[in-house]
């Protein structure tokens, strides 16, 4: 485990703390995922899930106008059975609302459904087993925290640049080194040296083709 070092700051919102905190518990039960190389493959399957989510977007999308404002995001949730305060909601608006235009465009809109189904991860057995009434989603965003999980050695919470390294060494890639730090900086959005989940999650959506799909008709 050498050069896997803790995070020393504070989580900067109360959202992050509790990512933080339902990521450290999730942590500890271990990942179904072996190597980088395992999620890579994984990412045509998880590119066709996410873009189901288009059709869930596009209905609470009122004024079609590509973003799905507070009001509509509170209509989603609520028909999600996803029961969070108004504090919450408001919260998860601002983390995922990357560009501040009070919109969540449909790349923000996975982010947020994924984080969702985080921060519900300590629901009872009976309400983990569909936590949003969309079992075949919920699988994939099972397997996102499964890698988050794998890449997260220490399990602090965060991804490091020398996890990222140590994941990808464990792959048996040749030219590791490049390679990490290329995804990392793909994902370390802030450059403050540690990836939250959410930055992972932006990252992931880019990777496998779901960055600006606003003009995309399939």
């Amino acid at each position: 485990m050498g050069g896997v070092s803790g995070k020393l700051e504070s989580p900067e919102t109360k959202l992050e703390a509790k990512m933080v905190e339902a990521m450290q518990r999730r942590a500890s039960k271990g990942t179904a995922i072996k190597s980088f190389n395992s999620i890579i493959l994984k990412f045509p399957k998880i590119d066709e899930s996410l873009r189901k989510c288009k059709a869930i977007f596009e209905q609470f999308d009122e004024d079609s106008n590509g973003a799905l404002d507070h009001e509509e995001l509170k209509k989603c949730l609520h028909k999600l059975g996803v029961c969070f305060t108004e504090e919450e909601i408001d919260d998860l608006f601002k983390a995922c609302d990357v560009n501040e235009d009070m919109g969540i465009k449909f790349n923000e809109f996975v982010v947020l459904l994924c984080l969702v189904y985080l921060l519900k991860d300590n629901a009872t057995e009976s309400e983990a087993k569909s936590r949003m009434g969309v079992p075949s989603l919920e699988a994939t965003f099972e397997t996102l925290v499964d890698a988050f999980v794998l890449l997260d050695k220490n399990k602090d919470g965060y991804v490091s640049k020398n996890e990222m390294v140590q994941a990808i060494n464990e792959s048996g890639e040749h030219s590791s080194g490049p390679i990490a730090t290329k995804r990392f900086e793909e994902m370390d959005w802030d450059k403050n040296g540690w990836v939250s989940f959410k930055e992972f999650l932006f990252a992931f959506t880019a990777w496998v083709g779901i960055e600006d799909f606003g003009d995309d008709e399939d």
